[in-house]
């Protein structure tokens, strides 16, 4: 791109600029944005916090790494980010700058660092004020972090505030080293996952009037204060077992739960869509069939620890090691979990894991576009759903185990029987603690058997069921909605 594109392409994409010149407001671009006019033929008034200490906080040198699927929202939450910004009396709009990254180069992204200050700089004629620089989908141009890693060295956007988006990032691209290494500003959580809305979040979306308990830290899910928690919910368990079953219909994708709201059911067009990004980052080469049969595969193996070698061969690629890289794309793309074998909360070398879909709606996608395929397991999915929401909890009190796979893990006994979700170290307001022990049995009764395999592992844990509560004895049977709206810590602010 030449600067005068440069030039032309910020000044579009940065319409709040030109309210300081034409006396309107800085908000009124936002009836004009075709993307948040989009989000309002879906819009079910749900707001992701997590970028709400960019929105309202002071502007300094933060800086926050963004990720997440396609399809979770990060534009929107970019743009409502930005309206934020520009409602506040203490920032002037011509201190934000949104650069939309999908068809840049690095050195387009080394000019727009130069180009963007210079276009902006009325607004230092009383002194160099701070910039808020949005970069959205920035991991799709190799060699980004480099880049922002000199100009942060280098220039006044050490200064800034920057927050920088991608769906699945390279391998190659060193944004420990390159950013979070002493350019990371004063902030405390740079890197974040935005993804699918929680069970909790559904619940308050398209239920507001059905009552959620307070959240409860995961290594607290027994004791005076849960036993309260769970109790005070025992006449809330049938409803929250059918928004339960909705959630594990709908998944959590913003437009996908409205859809679902209101048309009930998830369009084929959307579905459509989340094929095509799966098909985009994991699959660019393999035919159209390729997707719907690997999800389906994930999902009726996802309560086993898996062999990568028999799946490899069921699903006739080609080796063990081009089925371990399909798995490694869904994992970068943020749409597998990795729940590896753990023994006293450390790692077991050299065994199998077992993965989880990150997302409900994913297991339902083969049967919605490959003839042949049956609906997926409502216990399965209740195991990967609860999983899910446990590895959430943890990346929310501590920063960037999600992407770093060291959220949750399952356990083997003695009898080699597993305990699904074995304790994991979290930290806490008291110091270092464990995750209390889950196991998942989508039961109304004949849960006792999972209850006496976790006393005589850990003494202790819950047995998530499906509407069965019971709070007697070291185990505990909780049902496995209530379980998930007690334990996700609701953003930044919760910790």
């Amino acid at each position: 791109m030449r600067d005068d594109e440069i030039r032309r392409h910020l000044t579009q994409m940065n319409p709040w600029w030109r309210a300081v010149v034409s006396g309107t407001a800085p908000t009124a671009w936002v009836s004009d944005s075709r993307t948040l006019r989009d989000l309002s033929r879906h819009d079910m008034g749900h707001r992701s916090t997590i970028l709400d200490d960019i929105a309202t906080g002071p502007l300094d040198d933060q800086l926050v790494v963004l990720s997440g699927p396609r399809r979770i929202g990060k534009s929107v939450t970019l743009l409502q980010t930005i309206e934020r910004l520009c409602t506040r009396d203490d920032v002037d709009p011509r201190q934000i700058i949104h650069v939309p990254c999908d068809g840049m180069t690095v050195q387009d992204l080394r000019r727009v660092l130069v180009v963007g200050r210079a276009l902006t700089s009325s607004v230092d004629q009383e002194g160099t004020r701070r910039r808020v620089w949005l970069f959205d989908e920035i991991s799709a141009i190799r060699g980004w972090s480099a880049v922002l890693k000199g100009a942060r060295d280098n220039t006044d956007l050490g200064d800034d505030t920057l927050v920088a988006t991608g769906s699945r990032w390279a391998d190659d691209e060193d944004i420990e080293g390159n950013l979070l290494a002493g350019r990371a500003g004063r902030g405390t959580r740079r890197r974040r996952t935005l993804l699918p809305m929680s069970f909790r979040d559904h619940v308050r979306a398209t239920l507001p009037n059905l009552a959620l308990p307070e959240t409860l830290h995961p290594g607290a899910l027994q004791g005076a204060e849960a036993r309260r928690t769970f109790a005070s919910y025992e006449l809330f368990v049938d409803d929250l077992d059918l928004a339960w079953q909705s959630y594990l219909t709908s998944g959590g994708f913003p437009r996908a739960v409205a859809e679902h709201a209101q048309l009930g059911a998830v369009t084929d067009g959307y579905m459509a869509d989340l094929e095509a990004w799966l098909h985009r980052d994991v699959e660019p080469t393999a035919g159209p069939e390729s997707i719907p049969l690997l999800l389906d595969a994930l999902s009726r193996r996802a309560t086993s620890p898996l062999s990568v070698a028999s799946a490899a061969q069921d699903l006739g690629y080609a080796s063990k090691d081009t089925f371990d890289l399909r798995l490694r794309r869904m994992i970068a793309s943020h749409a597998l979990l990795r729940c590896p074998q753990r023994e006293d909360g450390r790692f077991v070398p050299r065994t199998q894991a077992k993965y989880y879909l990150t997302d409900p709606l994913l297991a339902w996608l083969p049967q919605r576009r490959r003839a042949g395929v049956g609906a997926p397991d409502m216990t399965r999915l209740t195991e990967a759903t609860v999983a899910v929401t446990l590895a959430r909890a943890v990346d929310e009190l501590d920063e960037g185990r999600w992407l770093h796979g060291d959220t949750i893990g399952y356990t083997r006994t003695g009898g080699d029987r597993e305990i699904d979700l074995a304790p994991v170290t979290v930290p806490s307001p008291d110091g270092a603690t464990s995750t209390t022990p889950i196991e998942c049995k989508w039961v109304d009764r004949g849960w006792k058997g999972e209850a006496r395999t976790i006393t005589g592992r850990f003494g202790y844990g819950i047995v998530a069921t499906k509407t069965l509560l019971d709070l007697d004895g070291p185990v505990w049977a909780v049902p496995a909605p209530l379980l998930a709206a007690a334990l996700l810590p609701q953003g930044p602010a919760a910790r």
